[in-house]
């Protein structure tokens, strides 16, 4: 008791415990402070033990007076009286090596002491707070292992609808193939028109530029002309005027205006034919441009589409972003599952270790119990043979009877004494059955309690 590892109760707090957690009912109320000091109670404190073991095992009362016997044993009933302290017992110094109790004996039970009595509940009482923190622990474990799978499969749905949206995004529809890969050729066609087009625009402009160069220098030349012609007209209505020209001369330079005249009429007429080509080109230009006008709009309506295109491509890059936080997630979740599959493989592995050394302690004290059994054994066999020699002697006390007559009175007396107390132990195990029956009856009312509160 001086190197235990447990903190010793006060009575107090024992007797507080005791009847707030181990009993029930009456039993509870009836219990106090008495019962343990100054002298402790055997019935009290056998019926507390076997409390406790129904607490923890499930263990009735029936329990303890089931014990196989020979079939051609002599004298059951003397065994039937000590079979459920021998029980307890057994059981008891099975349980307490678990509170580091380790030296239990039957004495505690047949005869408790007050400080004893204190020691063993103390130590069955730190054994209890403990596996009612452990109890509350698990359940608290348990609470985060179930929120964490819920969330771990909230996630994973979240992720195969995120997998599914990205690839009713990314897969174009049957449907629709065909119409892409439609515009596709109609826009590469358009793109290559467009190109001609425009080149073919810009090389139009260039000669419409020198065109209009062309026609602007020659109606410069045009109005130079026209002016020298008026000039000259002038120039001729003076010198008509002043000279008296001859018609030989007149007719040469009127043969020379008219050449000059037919010359101008074949550069107008000449003109006149360039100016229809170049507004038969002006028409060809303004018809190129509307093309090109329409040939923009469908451009327009192009990049419309692929600026929708992009939308849903970032669209797509944000659910994916989504789902990579999604997995991290779940790795991280993951590697949480992992270090609590870590430490409770490492309590597993102490329980593990706690349970081979309490089952080398049972072992030793199924050991010492088997020892004990022989030891009643060998003790039952001397007692057979000490019922045989009491059977001689009563064979040799009845001769002894027939010959020796003034011994009877002294042997009347014997047997009257002897009666008496058969008559005692007959009241007594009469009153130990009726306790027993009690106590039965007790268990069972408190065990209807129990299920009617479940």
């Amino acid at each position: 008791m001086s190197e235990n590892t447990f903190p010793i109760f006060k009575i107090d707090a024992v007797v507080a415990y005791i009847r707030s957690d181990v009993l029930t009912g009456q039993e509870a109320k009836h219990f106090t402070k008495s019962d343990i000091t100054p002298i402790p109670k055997p019935d009290v404190i056998r019926t507390l033990y076997m409390r406790i073991l129904q607490l923890l095992y499930r263990l009735g009362p029936e329990c303890y007076y089931v014990v196989p016997l020979d079939e051609n044993m002599q004298f059951p009933l003397l065994l039937e009286m000590g079979t459920p302290i021998m029980s307890l017992y057994v059981r008891m110094c099975q349980f307490l090596p678990t509170c580091f109790v380790y030296d239990f004996q039957i004495n505690d039970l047949l005869n408790p002491k007050a400080k004893r009595t204190i020691y063993i509940l103390s130590g069955i009482l730190n054994f209890l707070k403990f596996r009612n923190l452990r109890i509350e622990m698990t359940a608290e474990y348990q609470q985060t292992f179930r929120a964490d799978l819920d969330k771990q499969q909230a996630y994973t749905k979240g992720i195969k609808d995120g997998e599914k949206m990205t690839e009713k995004l990314t897969t174009i529809p049957p449907e629709q193939q065909v119409e892409a890969k439609e515009l596709a050729a109609a826009l590469s066609d358009l793109q290559n028109t467009t190109t001609h087009a425009c080149q073919e625009a810009n090389t139009i402009n260039q000669q419409v530029a020198e065109w209009k160069a062309e026609i602007a220098e020659r109606s410069q030349k045009l109005t130079q002309r026209k002016v020298d012609v008026t000039t000259l007209k002038e120039n001729i209505g003076k010198l008509k005027a002043q000279i008296v020209e001859s018609p030989e001369e007149l007719k040469s330079e009127m043969e020379k205006m008219k050449e000059k005249v037919k010359a101008i009429k074949n550069s107008k007429e000449n003109v006149n034919a360039r100016v229809v080509e170049w507004q038969i080109k002006v028409q060809a230009e303004t018809q190129s441009k509307a093309e090109f006008q329409h040939f923009n709009k469908l451009l327009r309506d192009l990049g419309a589409g692929m600026e929708k295109m992009k939308s849903q491509q970032e669209e797509i890059q944000v659910l994916e972003a989504h789902c990579e936080a999604m997995e991290k997630e779940m790795k991280n979740l993951g590697n949480e599952k992992g270090e609590l599959k870590w430490a409770l493989e490492r309590k597993m592995d102490k329980l593990t270790k706690q349970q081979i050394r309490r089952q080398r302690k049972r072992e030793m004290k199924d050991q010492h119990v088997q020892n004990f059994m022989g030891e009643c054994l060998q003790v039952n066999q001397k007692r057979e043979e000490i019922v045989d020699q009491i059977q001689d002697i009563s064979r040799e006390t009845q001769h002894i009877k027939a010959t020796i007559q003034g011994l009877r009175d002294v042997c009347n007396l014997d047997t009257d004494k002897a009666q008496a107390i058969y008559d005692r132990l007959l009241s007594s195990l009469d009153q130990y059955h009726k306790r027993i029956e009690s106590h039965i009856v007790q268990g069972n009312e408190d065990i209807m309690k129990m299920k009617a509160h479940y």
